[in-house]
This record gives structure tokens, C-alpha cells and sequence, in this order.
């Protein structure tokens, strides 16, 4: 059996000469092999493993032009939108973007912005029986971020898509498809709105204690180091702790592309002092937990183009919350909408790369306990073709003025 995940998006594979098996820079993955796999290698092909980190390198060409922007470039494709969306307008999907700069974002009373992302997969051989998902649409809501538009294009006009919804509100497609071209791309377009209330994501009290957010997970276990660290950045109030870890991982783990890989821990980070985005989310993460403060992982992305971006939410009381980005609430009731019966917790957005509050800049995807919940692409298939990934988008503030009705 071959097994090989997309470690570095388009990086160059390497053959193990003692079992066969293709692997890429990145996360080891595999398990061992039984007369079982080696049979059905035989007669179906390697089932091979793929997924994508949160920083590919290169990009495919990215969609452009008039129509659905999503299928422009695909020869023939299947095309669907996500449950809970409309078809936006003309003007939204392809429209110029607006140059504005964050003090006129945060000053607007309502932001539209435009997702355009296309991840493409060549493959060198033949591929089939395609398993594949994608987190790439945003959730329908998240605090006062809501999707109005969903689309996602796929290449292949056979392929059958799948939509669920996960935890925190997280939307998943996954794609089925039999026999898989040379090329298969997936092209997403979102349309999404903010305002003209602004608002944190609100949750329910038992978020604050729940175990969910506050156990670690394999890629956020503290060792003694992390938990010492974490201990002494604890804060007379946890809004404070939480700025106190945030500007922690600013200072003290560099940004550095290449130092980490997909599978890198945040006790791992830490050492090396040294990693990208998705390890300053799980040192974050690691800090905040150890404490007993509960946080979250955010895939998303900045205004422009560029990659995917992460970040973290930590849970705090309601009456903790710094205010959020943007005009505030005339009338507090006016956010109910957020939480009927009013907040007992929120999901306050700091960017430990940055070391800021996540402001109008930021477009959330989804949230999860680290990045493994939230992989924007990941799946399988059959076949010794091997497959390389090449993506890219763009973020585009499309409107300012009022919130659509």
C-alpha cells in the first residue's frame, strides 16, 4: 500500500526502498501493511492518502473573468452551491475589488468581501475511486461574518458532491468521483458580509468549562517547557492571559516558512523557535489550554492575495470581550441575534503572528480544536499516479455601506 500526504503542496516525492512506499516532506503518515493490503494493491492499485498544508507554495492560475468566476478555465465541471446560500449578483462575483485600507473597513457600517481559491491536482498516472473533502466554504454564520453565496466548481462532470456541517458551525463538502483526469481542479467562490452590527462569535456558557476546548490534542500537548511558559504569562483576568500568550508566540517563534512541517507539535515549535502561522495557532493554543483557558484553531484568510492564514479564538466570559472590530451596536439587544438569550461566552480572534485582535482584514473559514479538524483538503484515492497540488486565491472587498437585507 502507498501512502504519501501533500507535505509540501508541490514538493518532490521520495520512494522508501525498503517497502515501496511514496511519501512527501511533511507528515509521516502510513500504518503497517497485511497480506490483506498487498492483495488489494495487486488487484485495485495503492490507495494513496493526500492532503494539503496550510501554506502551499505555488500557485495554479487562479480564476478570472466574466460568468461564474468559479468555472471559468474548466473545460466541463460539475457545479454546486452550499446549502444555506443564494446565487449572488453579477457584480459581487465579478466585479473589480475595492482598495481599501483597514481604518475604512473598520469604519464601514456593513463589508462584502469576494473568496476566490482553485486547487488543482495533476496526477502522473492513472487515478481513481476518488474520496476527497474540502473545508473551504465559510460556515453560514460566524459572530457577525455571514455567508451569502457558496459555490464550488469540480473539473470532472461525474464527480457527486456531499454536503455536512460539522462542529462550530464548520460546512465540509466531500467529492466522489470514480475515474479522476490528469487534472482535476476545484474552484471555490464565496460571497460573505459583515455588519452592519459588529459581534464576536457568541457560545454557550458550558464553553468555557467544556472539554472540548480544553484538552489538548495531539498537536497541542504542552510539554514541561509550554506548561512553564504558560504559567507565568497568567493574567488577573483571561482577556489578559489571552494577550499575554498571543504576544508570547509573536516574540519568541520566529515566521519562518520551512522550519516546520504539516505534522510539527506545538511542543515542537517551541523548541525550534521557529514556524509558520499554523504553528504559532497551536503554540497559542498550547499556552492558553495548559491554563485552563479555552481556545480554538481558525482557518481563514487575509484581504488580498496571498495563502491561507490561522489564527486562534480563545473563550472568555461575555463581559471579558474586548469590543469587536467595527461599528459597535447602537442598541446591545440588536445582537441577540447572536445568542438568544444573550451571550454567556464569546470567541475573542487573536492572530499571534501578528500579535493583534482579528479585525476586518480577517475572513474566517472555520474553526476547530487544531488543524486537523479544519483541513481545507484531504482524501484519497487509487491508482500509482501520484498527485501534486498546486493553489491559490484571492480575498477582495467587493461593497461598503449597509448590510444587505
Amino acid at each position: 500500500m502507498q501512502q504519501f500526504c501533500a507535505g509540501s503542496a508541490v514538493g518532490a516525492a521520495f520512494r522508501n526502498p525498503s517497502d515501496g512506499r511514496t511519501t512527501w516532506p511533511g507528515r509521516a503518515t502510513g500504518r503497517r501493511r497485511t497480506r490483506r493490503d498487498q492483495d488489494r494493491r495487486e488487484k485495485d492499485g495503492a490507495l494513496t492518502v493526500q492532503d494539503l498544508l496550510s501554506r502551499p507554495r505555488h500557485a495554479a492560475p487562479a480564476p478570472t473573468g466574466q460568468g461564474s468566476p468559479a468555472r471559468e478555465g474548466v473545460t466541463a465541471s460539475a457545479r454546486y452551491l452550499a446549502a444555506g446560500t443564494a446565487e449572488a449578483g453579477g457584480e459581487a462575483l465579478s466585479g473589480p475589488g475595492l482598495e481599501v485600507g483597514g481604518d475604512e473597513l473598520a469604519a464601514a457600517g456593513c463589508v462584502t468581501y469576494r473568496i476566490r481559491q482553485r486547487l488543482r491536482y495533476s496526477y502522473d498516472g492513472p487515478a481513481h475511486d476518488l474520496v476527497h473533502r474540502l473545508v473551504v466554504l465559510p460556515a453560514r454564520r460566524h459572530g457577525d461574518q455571514i455567508a451569502r453565496h457558496g459555490e464550488l466548481a469540480v473539473s470532472a462532470p461525474a464527480a457527486a458532491v456531499r454536503w455536512e456541517r460539522g462542529p462550530d458551525g464548520m460546512r465540509a463538502a466531500t467529492v466522489s468521483l470514480g475515474e479522476i483526469p490528469a487534472v482535476l481542479d476545484f474552484d471555490v467562490t464565496a460571497i460573505v458580509s459583515r455588519g452592519p452590527v459588529s459581534g464576536w462569535p457568541a457560545l454557550p456558557a458550558s464553553a468555557l468549562t467544556g472539554r472540548r476546548l480544553l484538552m489538548p490534542t495531539a498537536l497541542t500537548t504542552p510539554d514541561e517547557t509550554v506548561t512553564a511558559v504558560a504559567n507565568r504569562l497568567v493574567g488577573p483576568d483571561p482577556l489578559t492571559t489571552a494577550r499575554r500568550c498571543c504576544a508570547w508566540v509573536f516574540e519568541n517563534i520566529a515566521y519562518l516558512p520551512g522550519a516546520t512541517h504539516v505534522g510539527t507539535t506545538a511542543a515542537q515549535a517551541v523548541a525550534g523557535g521557529a514556524g509558520v502561522c499554523q504553528d504559532q495557532a497551536h503554540v497559542m493554543i498550547a499556552l492558553c489550554r495548559a491554563v485552563g483557558l479555552p481556545a480554538r484553531y481558525v482557518l481563514g484568510h487575509l484581504v488580498g492575495d496571498g495563502e491561507s492564514h490561522a489564527w486562534v479564538e480563545v473563550v472568555v466570559p461575555d463581559g471579558w470581550a474586548p469590543p469587536a472590530p467595527g461599528p459597535s451596536p447602537r442598541d446591545p439587544a440588536r445582537s441577540a441575534w447572536a445568542a438568544p438569550g444573550g451571550a454567556g461566552a464569546v470567541a475573542v480572534a487573536l492572530d499571534p503572528c501578528h500579535n493583534r485582535l482579528a479585525d476586518r482584514r480577517y475572513v474566517t473559514i472555520a474553526a476547530g480544536r487544531d488543524y486537523l479538524d479544519v483541513m481545507p483538503t484531504s482524501g484519497c484515492y487509487r491508482g500509482s499516479g501520484r498527485g501534486v497540488l498546486a493553489a491559490s486565491q484571492h480575498v477582495a472587498v467587493v461593497g461598503l455601506g449597509e448590510a444587505p437585507e
